[in-house]
């Protein structure tokens, strides 16, 4: 699993168990994520990769801001972030 900035992960453990998140950044074996609400981009959770799984999606401005380390609003993570949960709530429930 190769997990970048960027990147929308799902957290698969621990107390933020189905919560998603941006990686902020990475090392290889941790990864730091923030949703804007929980954890803002100021303080992020830093979090083992193979605790997370990564969730296709395509590239924004958020994606590309994050990427080249413009600075980067909580609301900002909160937006996209509800957009993918809706997104993924209507794609489970066409699915059923």
């Amino acid at each position: 699993m190769d997990i970048s900035r960027s990147d929308v992960v799902l957290s698969m453990a621990g107390h933020d168990k189905g919560m998603l998140f941006f990686v902020l950044d990475t090392d290889g074996v941790y990864v730091s994520l923030a949703n804007g609400k929980e954890r803002k981009v100021e303080k992020p959770k830093r979090k083992k990769t193979k605790h997370v799984r990564k969730l296709p999606r395509p590239d924004s401005r958020l994606t590309e801001k994050i990427r080249s380390g413009e600075p980067i609003l909580n609301s900002e993570l909160r937006r996209e972030l509800a957009i993918l949960r809706r997104e993924i709530n209507v794609s489970t429930k066409e699915g059923s």
